[in-house]
């Protein structure tokens, strides 16, 4: 897990022709008792696991004619 000292909004990097901009999208307390189900080794939370785990559910539209 990366170590983050001072957060800061949005954060720049240049990579060739490219810049890439990331912001801080959540920040979680993470102790013993205050997790917010926060998995440290995985980097995501127990919703977000959960949705890649399942499978999707992929809804159809069908037109019909008359």
């Amino acid at each position: 897990m990366k170590q983050i000292d001072s957060p800061k909004t949005v954060l720049h990097f240049k990579n060739k022709d490219y810049v890439y901009r990331y912001v801080l999208v959540d920040r979680f307390k993470n102790t013993s008792n205050a997790h917010y189900g926060f998995d440290k080794e995985l980097e995501l939370t127990e919703a977000e696991i959960f949705a890649k785990v399942t499978p999707r559910k992929i809804r159809r539209k069908y037109i019909i004619k008359d």
